[in-house]
């Protein structure tokens, strides 16, 4: 059994919670963007980004699944045949919160979720990834110097010492034998 949300929910019970949810999606997948208030925006972003998974699946078993939530036949087909391939190449983050003023009537913080429509671009986050790479690599290399330079110092007062040592020690010899 899933574990119940905590604190309060958007309905007065859970199955109301579903359905506010289901009704968001739809109305989500409908018309690619929507205005609702920030608490249902965050409640709806993982959701909806659940659906637009098996929609990129798609497959009959994940139709179903997804048909379970979204009644509208029509919203469903225009998931799975034109919104899903969109996101075929994109990892995740299919949705975007903007966050704009109160709502006149009450002051409810409200926001704008929608779908993203940017083109993914995997050059952009190899960039990102080589950008913190460098990063880390030249926070590692002066240290990675610091230690080279020790170690020869350290190994070159430990040739003088011998050196210095081996006169001394062959003189001691002569003298006892």
């Amino acid at each position: 059994m899933p574990t119940p949300t905590k604190g309060a929910r958007m309905g007065g019970s859970p199955s109301h919670q579903r359905q506010i949810l289901a009704s968001l999606a739809t109305e989500l997948f409908r018309h690619k963007s929507i205005t609702t208030t920030e608490s249902r925006a965050r409640r709806l972003r993982p959701y909806a980004e659940r659906l637009v998974t098996f929609g990129k699946k798609g497959d009959l078993a994940s139709r179903r699944r997804v048909m379970r939530v979204i009644n509208d036949r029509g919203v469903v087909h225009a998931l799975f045949e034109e919104i899903a391939p969109q996101f075929s190449e994109r990892p995740g983050g299919y949705t975007r919160i903007t966050k704009i003023g109160p709502r006149k009537g009450d002051n409810a913080p409200m926001a704008v979720i929608e779908l993203v429509s940017e083109a993914y671009s995997p050059k952009q986050a190899v960039v990102k990834e080589a950008e913190g790479a460098t990063k880390s690599a030249s926070k590692a290399a002066p240290a990675a110097e610091a230690e080279t330079v020790e170690a020869p110092a350290a190994e070159t007062a430990e040739v003088e010492a011998t050196e210095t040592e081996a006169p001394a020690a062959e003189a001691a010899e002569d003298g006892k034998a």
